[in-house]
């Protein structure tokens, strides 16, 4: 019996599947697939119900001592001498601490048990349906990360925190005032790699190439010992050429950016994805539910830094004698 024509828009085409069985000796590619180097260097933190609060130091009342975040001041007194009458004092909290609730990333895989029992010899037709659907769902986080209207990093930066460049094109200059907004242990930049491209161009041309660092087997250029990270989920204005770089200071000892995730759920196949088996039809389409929960937490203002108007389409003519 074949297949009703609705069925192969729903599920993997045994051409298809015979072609990767029979004429290959490759698993599928998928061009679509980055290093994630964002997912790869955020700390995680399991998340227990579903909910992370942020617990910060509350503002300085109207008219009370604050330090440069607003922050009220804690009274110290410091003593050479004598027995002068010691200050009292406490570090009062928000009320109302901030709460990052858990998003959920899921699909339906959908295979036709004929296709994944004739056609799975040399190569698991089922796993690598999940491994590419994975695949996929893991590039849909790091997006999420960095774009979403509540939790993405571009979103959460404070506005004392964003800056823009200088001329247009991303220089040395501006990547120190990055530097400046985030100096308590700056672990790395985020930026498209054309940005990343523009920069070394702007670096090169005031004859400071930037140096190059290898993590995680690959090369990376660095400016002041911090690497620039790749990404092309920092997205690029087509008509004006332009983007932005973030500046990251990460974990939650160092008072910096966390990503959220809940571990342990049924099906688990890595830390907060999970692959579920949900069944077989009456026309033999198995089903799987692949689901990854996650977001991202900014645990303080100066752990993070934007640097805005990055343009990344101008070149230097150089005139070689």
């Amino acid at each position: 019996m074949s297949q009703e024509p609705n069925e192969l828009h729903l599920s993997l085409s045994a051409p298809a599947a015979r072609n990767l069985a029979t004429a290959t000796v490759t698993v599928p590619q998928y061009t679509e697939i980055t290093p994630r180097w964002l997912h790869k260097l955020l700390p995680w933190v399991d998340v227990d119900g579903g909910v992370y609060r942020v617990n910060r130091v509350a503002k300085a009342a109207k008219g009370k001592p604050a330090n440069e975040f607003g922050e009220a001041k804690v009274d110290l007194l410091t003593v050479d001498g004598g027995e002068p009458k010691l200050p009292t004092t406490f570090v009062d909290y928000e009320e109302d601490p901030r709460e990052y609730h858990l998003s959920t990333i899921q699909t339906v895989l959908r295979t036709h048990t004929r296709v994944t029992d004739l056609y799975s010899n040399k190569i698991d037709q089922l796993r690598e349906q999940i491994r590419l659907t994975v695949e996929a769902v893991k590039e849909r986080e790091e997006w999420e990360l960095i774009n979403h209207d509540d939790f993405g990093l571009l979103k959460e930066v404070d506005a004392s925190q964003t800056i823009k460049t200088r001329k247009g094109a991303p220089t040395p200059d501006d990547l120190d005032e990055l530097l400046a907004l985030v100096w308590k242990k700056p672990a790395f930049f985020l930026a498209h790699p054309k940005a990343i491209a523009a920069f070394g161009r702007e670096a090169t041309r005031r004859g400071v190439p930037p140096p190059t660092v290898h993590l995680f087997g690959t090369p990376f250029i660095t400016w002041r010992g911090v690497p620039l990270m790749p990404s092309n989920k920092l997205e690029l204005n087509g008509k004006s050429s332009t983007t932005s770089i973030l500046l990251l200071r990460v974990g939650e000892a160092e008072q910096g950016v966390v990503g959220l995730q809940k571990t342990g759920v049924t099906g688990e196949v890595e830390p907060g994805l999970s692959v579920r088996y949900m069944g077989t039809n009456e026309n033999s389409i198995a089903s799987h539910l692949v689901t990854r929960y996650f977001s991202a937490s900014v645990l303080t203002t100066d752990a993070i830094a934007r640097l805005d108007n990055v343009v990344v389409s101008h070149y230097h003519e150089y005139n070689w004698k």
